[in-house]
């Protein structure tokens, strides 16, 4: 039996997403967006692609939500970007309309789905969703370690001259520039990168990684990375679907863990077929523990304007 997969909102990283989880082939989707005809021609589109890449599934597009109805994953991307002229504090409220009223709609129809969130900013709409859609907190989790890590990867393999396969790390902490990548953790091959590259370089990749979206952004002019981050949440989608058991790094609601309650930050996790089957605490240095606190506070910010609570 297939599963059932919404993707709300169908710009760019939600058509990417819809097509990468089609030729997977193991769920059928439901795309959902405002804007008429748009959803329901991607969809056409990409449907159209089976017979020459060869999967099996259905999509649909659709303005409304009575397609989505019996969803066992969905996934929210819906939501405005930064303009300019915007503070990042009007940026909050507005997703947070948004999010809450497409969450209010998924809930009445999939009560029993696992909701993944990538609006930005991410940490602080996974908890809007946490407590608009009353669900337990494994069944809840945002999308942000994925793509932040693999951004790490990416350029320490190019850095390196390796295959970014053989590249592992965790960044941790709110998706911004406060994020943690742990530099201490990053291997090539089992083998420490501080013991392969120098100090200055690492510290040139570590600032480049928390600065990662905003170079596609500045590169591209009119929007933002969207090949990454549909990559990103297909792994987690796989991770749940085909209960992969992954510890993969994801935005997770923390009851203590790492001394932080009450507040979805990213942190390695345990994803299967449950959702998030547990939060795994790595060991970290009083800095590191520091820096993760540190961004929790950018977090915790956004969480207070958004007059919310764990």
């Amino acid at each position: 039996m297939r599963l059932k997969v919404t993707i709300l909102g169908a710009g760019q990283v939600g058509a990417s997403t819809a097509q990468r989880l089609m030729e997977h082939d193991y769920a059928d989707v439901v795309m959902v967006d405002i804007i008429p005809g748009m959803p329901q021609g991607k969809a056409l589109d990409i449907q159209e692609a089976a017979p020459i890449v060869g999967y099996s599934g259905r999509i649909v597009g659709t303005n409304g939500y009575e397609e989505t109805a019996g969803s066992d994953v969905v996934v929210i991307t819906s939501g405005i970007p930064r303009k300019p002229g915007m503070s990042r504090d009007d940026l909050v409220l507005t997703n947070q309309k948004i999010v809450t009223q497409v969450t209010e709609q998924i809930v009445a129809r999939s009560p029993n789905a696992i909701l993944i969130v990538l609006t930005n900013p991410v940490d602080a709409m996974t908890q809007v969703v946490y407590r608009v859609s009353g669900f337990p907190k494994r069944r809840v989790v945002g999308q942000a370690g994925i793509l932040d890590t693999a951004r790490f990867r990416t350029f320490v393999a190019l850095e390196a001259g390796v295959s970014p396969r053989d590249v592992q790390a965790y960044v941790l902490g709110g998706h911004g520039d406060q994020m943690v990548p742990l530099a201490r953790y990053c291997t090539i091959g089992g083998v420490p990168i501080t013991e392969i590259l120098p100090r200055e370089r690492i510290d040139a990749i570590v600032e480049r990684t928390r600065k990662g979206g905003e170079e596609i952004v500045k590169l591209l002019q009119t929007g933002s990375a969207f090949y990454a981050p549909s990559a990103a949440l297909v792994e987690m989608i796989d991770a749940i679907a085909l209960d992969q058991k992954r510890v993969l790094p994801c935005v997770a609601y923390l009851e203590g863990e790492y001394g932080l309650t009450g507040l979805f930050v990213g942190v390695p996790v345990r994803l299967g077929a449950s959702g998030i089957e547990q939060v795994v605490e790595i060991p970290l240095t009083d800095d590191e523990r520091a820096a993760l606190h540190r961004s929790a506070d950018t977090v915790r910010a956004l969480v207070q304007v958004m007059q919310l609570s764990g």
